[in-house]
């Protein structure tokens, strides 16, 4: 399955389970940054030699995927490095990371951030949902009612009849995961959780990126989100049937924490590569990556545009990661990935304006083609998911593109029919802390707007928000592979097993076909403006939804 370039993502980690080795460690030098070089197979000495020759040193090696931890100083040492044709790819070890639940165009209430409708006007949907004491008693959890997504899916139905066994694991690559909400605590696996971030109070600078850090190392706890972004995605796939809130995709699954996410949504390119590592070596069954690899939202090998330094952080970003994805799913992982917000058709893009994204001011605009890749969405052995709203239709910031979308799922979409409702966005659980941060409770705790949700039971409330986006869309697809692996899985590595590739076969099996709208030239308006996107292919596979929306209901129900 191969991809090219996408839309609004990021994320990473480090491994815990000896993901560096080398024969020869050595401390960088004083003064010296620290760079990932990449070596074709079999050419790590030819590669650690170039790094000496141009006043480096090498002090560990990654033989998993074939790079080098490098110390190096000097404008030209990169350009250096990646003269040697033993090496093809450098990249500094740096922040380069954007979760895709923070806003990259100035487009009203389409961004993956909380949307009240109080606070927007303009283009939604109906709003109309299933009678929700009705829905709520068939699903027995409190707000029920408000998750049309599940709905469509047929979670609803699903949840009774397959809702996942605890032998699943499913990896989420985000910003953390809040392990005490009261409505993911039963499914959350502390002891494989890990947080491979250290947060980082201001960038390179000198600005606020994490801001001041709340442990006394720098490093939060594995059941900590300080961002709400991976906690979202994790209620969507697996919150529990408990009489509290709502209930996920696969109720009956584990979440693993695999934090690459900085506080501020960025990533580091190498904690992103650890994190895949660590996923395949524990036996997770299925990750969510929600996310694309900063600084380039489209990785170009060879684009004029860019100088050598540049060109060669891309292939670095391109190859790691290929590698990384590649490793995982032959260790068993089926890797799902949101495939982005910039309503942009991936099979023809032309203009890159928000690259390279970190530091924040270093954007330009720079001419693209289809040779040019977002990462991961559009890597090798990835499923990509586009969204959509409460009406079926595609979500307008949702990317697209025949080639690019492999299945479709709801992310919602506030402008999805009349008005703005945010009720049409995906309602899932948010850690108490982020929400008092951001002003969305008082000091009561009551919400503030109706972008926030409250539930107590027995004494004990939880909070949950509405969000939209691509990486809302994702962890619904997630849910569905994870229900699949608990039906079809087999014994082994002290839970189950399914090859990625039948898990793959099997989502697009059970997926609702959906053909492009008529005309193919579906124009979307708002607020006085309008944009057309154009969808190919037919009924069993196009651009706009794939092989179809992902339907639990029939992954529950399928013959193998």
């Amino acid at each position: 399955m191969r991809r090219v370039a996408s839309g609004i993502m990021a994320l990473a980690a480090v491994v815990a389970v000896g993901a560096c080795t080398s024969a020869t460690p050595r401390e960088p030098a004083p003064g010296q940054a620290e760079f990932l070089v990449f070596y074709a197979n079999g050419r790590q000495h030819e590669a650690e030699a170039a790094v000496e020759r141009a006043g480096g040193s090498t002090y560990s090696a990654e033989t998993k995927l074939g790079y080098l931890l490098a110390g190096g100083s000097g404008a030209g040492f990169e350009e250096a490095v990646g003269a040697d044709p033993s090496v093809v790819g450098v990249s500094p070890d740096r922040q380069i990371g954007f979760a895709t639940a923070r806003p990259r165009t100035a487009r009203p209430a389409t961004s993956e951030t909380a949307t009240s409708e109080t606070a927007t006007s303009g283009i939604g949907s109906s709003g109309r949902f299933p009678d929700e004491q009705s829905f709520t008693k068939a699903r027995g959890e409190p707000l029920a009612g408000r998750q049309w997504d599940m709905r469509m899916i047929g979670a609803d139905r699903a949840n009774a009849k397959a809702p996942g066994t605890k032998q699943v694991l499913v990896g989420v690559i985000d910003t953390g995961v809040d392990g005490k909400h009261p409505d993911l605590a039963p499914n959350f696996n502390r002891e494989l959780s890990r947080n491979f971030v250290t947060d980082r109070p201001k960038d390179d600078y000198g600005e606020t990126l994490d801001g001041p850090c709340e442990a006394s190392d720098c490093k939060d706890p594995v059941d900590a989100d300080d961002d709400g972004h991976g906690t979202h995605v994790a209620s969507t796939i697996a919150s529990p049937i408990n009489g509290i809130g709502i209930a996920g995709v696969a109720p009956g699954v584990q979440i693993v924490n695999i934090r690459a996410g900085q506080d501020s949504g960025f990533f580091f390119l190498k904690p992103s590569l650890d994190a895949l590592t660590y996923a395949g070596d524990i036996g997770v069954d299925v990750v969510n990556m929600s996310y694309y690899v900063d600084p380039w939202l489209y990785n170009c090998a060879a684009n004029k545009a860019d100088s050598k330094k540049q060109q060669l952080e891309q292939r670095a970003i391109i190859t790691g990661m290929q590698r990384a994805l590649d490793y995982a799913r032959q260790k068993g992982v089926t890797l799902i990935s949101a495939l982005g917000n910039g309503s942009t058709d991936l099979g023809r893009p032309t203009v890159d304006k928000q690259s390279p994204g970190y530091p924040k001011g270093d954007e330009r605009t720079r001419q693209i083609d289809n040779s040019c890749l977002n990462v991961p969405a559009e890597s090798n052995g990835v499923i990509s998911v586009s969204a959509v709203g409460p009406s079926g239709r595609k979500a307008i910031y949702s990317d697209y593109g025949e080639e690019q979308t492999d299945v479709s799922a709801p992310g919602g979409d506030a402008l999805d029919g009349e008005g703005v409702k945010v009720t049409r966005t995906i309602l899932a659980a948010a850690p108490e802390r982020v929400l008092r941060a951001a002003g969305r409770i008082d000091a009561k705790g009551e919400p503030k707007g109706a972008d926030v949700v409250k539930d107590c039971k027995n004494g004990v409330c939880s909070y949950y928000q509405y969000l939209e986006g691509t990486s809302m869309a994702s962890p619904h697809a997630a849910g569905v592979a994870a229900v699949l692996v608990s039906r079809f899985g087999k014994p082994g590595r002290g839970g189950l097993e399914l090859a990625p590739a039948t898990t793959e076969e099997l989502l697009f099996k059970t997926a609702t076909p959906k053909s492009c709208p008529t005309p193919r030239q579906y124009v979307y308006k708002s607020f006085g403006q309008s944009e057309t996107h154009a969808c190919e292919g037919g009924e069993a596979d196009n651009g706009f939804y794939g092989h179809g929306i992902v339907n639990a209901w029939k992954a529950a129900t399928v013959e193998p």
